[in-house]
């Protein structure tokens, strides 16, 4: 990341994703060879909102319950990737093996044993991750 794209909210996005995630998001967000330009710019503004604009929202939904229905939109999408790191948010903010498990059985009910088995492979991956193995 360039310096010209550190302004203080997006440091501040920064800084809650490293509290949810338990680790820094700056690795994953430097652009790759052949990305143009602005992949720099949506990487920033996507960051910026859901670090900085959607997980702060504290007042209704707390960070627990926020990540659990994450984790539940995730799986329901298929969204692999971004499941595994909304169940690392979910684990390391409260939320429980049990509790993500009651909701793949209810993410089963309403969007498919497919998609459900799918999605909960990676739910077993990041356990394991979890447990040190």
């Amino acid at each position: 990341m360039t310096d010209t794209l550190r302004e203080p909210g997006y440091e501040a996005a920064l800084d809650t994703a490293a509290r949810l995630l338990g680790r820094r998001l700056e690795p994953f967000l430097e652009p790759g060879p052949g990305e143009p330009a602005n992949a720099a710019d949506f990487m920033r503004l996507a960051t910026r909102h859901t670090f900085g604009d959607a997980w702060p929202r504290t007042d209704v939904l707390d960070t627990r319950t926020r990540a659990l229905v994450s984790v539940t939109i995730a799986a329901t999408l298929g969204t692999l990737e971004p499941l595994r790191g909304q169940l690392r948010i979910a684990l390391n903010n409260g939320v429980t093996p049990e509790e993500i498990v009651e909701a793949f059985v209810h993410i089963e009910a309403y969007a498919g044993a497919a998609r459900a088995f799918d999605s909960y492979r990676v739910a077993r991956e990041v356990f394991q991750e979890a447990c040190g193995g």
